[in-house]
């Protein structure tokens, strides 16, 4: 992207190579829409959407077949190879996505693009176990017999990463895509790893977030820890995107394996922050793993007693690193607008003590037994906070042709205004208002909340026994005031 000077096409945020195609300026006003300030667009203040999709898990070995072809081909020739598939049906429930899948999604996120003036994706390229399946169809174990083996592994997992890139990239044109990464976005299968991040750090700064902000500084933070900020030219947002993959419990068992990594992650967003509020931007806070309880391992029927009591619970992230963020947090009221996760793979939503709102998106691949699905939120061009959203899913059950919007947040529940107000009186209605706690139960599995047919032990249906956890999971981020929660419901 060209730097902030003075024509307009560097204001808007548009290379001049660009700009000088068009013959009027008025197009160059409309990139970044409702957001520009320095076009002197007559739609600062009026609303506009954002599409956000996140967990594809995208599996390209879902045709062991294609193997040999995909390794020998480079990422520009992979379609090419999927199109020879006999699988031309989308993903099952309990499976990640394939190239069908990935495909629909693609094509229905683009027919709803609108007048987005950018995507957000919070995370998980790959699917599940990409490394040990790579493995296994390589030497028939699931792991490296030599360095060989290692070498080729990531050479593979680029080209599936160049590959998504370059096909959401087709789906969205010109359009930013800001981002968090994942677990699944790694060479480890639970990353991301700082061999991962050297090695793509380019393609996420060009491809995804096409050049915005200073590369030295974006590969800085993204090579040592997998995390970023950006600010769209002409606009008054700042984006962060954090890596909060490395504040689970998962990816360093040993206590305090991580402590500085997060430390030196944690100062440098509570110095983000800091900044924004100096030059009055508002910032949006990507993440891929929420903070709070992983409810859908808590609520697992092993872990319940005859009265849906709990004596424990699981968490995303480790204690310590949990209170510093939150604390964080609440030295900025007001300046976050916007806070977006994924990870669940489910939709819902947590309220931390901030007052901050963290909305989590459905996944695309269907692995836990939800339908597919992606949101598109209305965000307010006068204050950049969400006012409603919908979302848009796949019902397997019907093999339709494209994602159809399933519900719209103020239609389906009657609340209308600023999203986390409404978020905010929704909570006590889900245990008053039958009618209510039934929406939202539905909507948590994107339409799929009875995977009868999926034998899979990781989906786990809400039912009256373990709703309490589903429901205490979206204001209470403590182990122990969630069981507490839980227990008095």
């Amino acid at each position: 992207m060209a730097e902030n000077g003075g024509n307009s096409s560097a204001r808007c945020g548009i290379s001049r190579r660009d700009f000088v195609k068009y013959t009027t300026g008025t197009v160059a006003c409309l990139y970044l829409g409702a957001l520009t300030t320095a076009c002197g667009s007559s739609t600062r203040n009026s609303d506009f959407p954002v599409v956000v999709f996140s967990d594809v898990h995208f599996n390209p070995l879902y045709d062991g077949t294609l193997f040999q072809a995909l390794v020998a081909a480079d990422a520009g020739g992979w379609d090419a190879v999927f199109k020879t598939s006999v699988i031309t049906s989308p993903s099952a429930w309990g499976k990640d996505s394939n190239y069908p899948l990935l495909e629909l999604a693609l094509a229905s996120l683009k027919a709803v693009l609108g007048a987005s003036p950018f995507v957000i994706f919070t995370g998980d390229i790959l699917g599940h176990g990409l490394p040990q399946l790579f493995y296994y169809h390589l030497n028939g174990t699931t792991a490296p017999r030599d360095a060989s083996d290692t070498a080729a592994m990531q050479a593979f997992t680029d080209k599936a990463v160049t590959f998504f890139m370059e096909k959401v990239r087709a789906a969205v044109g010109k359009l930013p895509v800001f981002f968090a990464l994942g677990n699944g976005d790694s060479y480890t299968g639970y990353g991301p790893d700082s061999t991962f991040l050297s090695n793509t750090k380019e393609l996420f700064h060009t491809t995804f977030l096409t050049g915005i902000g200073d590369r030295q500084v974006f590969e800085r933070t993204f090579t040592s820890g997998g995390y970023y900020s950006v600010e769209p030219p002409g606009t008054d947002l700042m984006v962060i995107g954090m890596n909060t993959i490395i504040f689970s419990p998962l990816v360093a068992p040993t206590p305090g394996a991580n402590d500085d990594a997060v430390a030196e992650q944690l100062d440098w967003l509570d110095s983000r922050l800091a900044a924004a509020t100096v030059a009055g931007k508002k910032v949006w806070l990507l993440m891929h793993a929420p903070p709070g309880a992983d409810l859908g391992t808590t609520a697992q029927p092993a872990n319940l007693d005859a009265d849906g009591h709990i004596s424990s619970a699981t968490m995303m992230w480790v204690p310590q690193y949990q209170t510093r963020f939150l604390q964080i947090l609440a030295n900025y009221p007001g300046v976050i607008s916007l806070t977006l996760a994924g990870h669940t793979h489910m939709d819902e939503y947590r309220m931390l003590p901030s007052s901050d709102t963290v909305e989590i998106t459905p996944a695309i691949a269907p692995y836990f037994g939800n339908n597919p699905a992606f949101k598109v939120f209305t965000i307010s061009g006068r204050t950049l906070k969400p006012v409603d959203y919908s979302s848009f899913n796949y019902d397997l059950a019907t093999a339709s042709l494209t994602f159809s919007r399933y519900y719209t947040f103020s239609g389906a529940y009657s609340l209308t205004g600023d999203l986390d107000a409404s978020l905010a009186r929704l909570t006590p209605a889900l245990v008053t208002n039958s009618a209510d706690q039934a929406l939202y139960r539905g909507h948590y599995y994107s339409g799929h909340n009875a995977p009868a047919s999926v034998s899979d032990t990781l989906i786990n249906p809400i039912t009256d026994k373990n709703w309490p956890i589903y429901w205490s999971g979206i204001e209470h981020m403590g182990q122990q005031e969630l069981i507490s929660s839980v227990n008095a419901y």
